[in-house]
């Protein structure tokens, strides 16, 4: 088991993009939470699971939903800490 900790910046505040990313995480199996930064224009990303589940998400995130314009996503890796039972959406 894996962590992602991704910060996706661009257009993704205003564009359902937390939404987006709870559907990929979900269907993933994906744990962890999705919430808007207060900078306006990013999104903050904490994920937990398998090392190809986090990669799939990964992709997502640089994609985004149809409104979004990511400009850049930096991502990090560590070890699974176990702390989250699901995905959802903070504010």
């Amino acid at each position: 088991m894996s962590r992602l900790a991704a910060t996706v910046y661009g257009r993704v505040q205003g564009v359902a993009f937390r939404y987006f990313v709870q559907i990929h995480a979900r269907r993933l199996g994906v744990t962890g939470y999705a919430r808007n930064r207060a900078d306006g224009y990013s999104v903050e990303v904490r994920a937990e699971g398998g090392q190809a589940d986090l990669e799939a998400l990964l992709a997502q995130l640089r994609i985004g939903p149809p409104h979004s314009r990511v400009v850049r996503v930096d991502a990090d890796w560590a070890p699974a800490t176990g702390e989250f039972t699901s995905f959802t959406i903070r504010t």
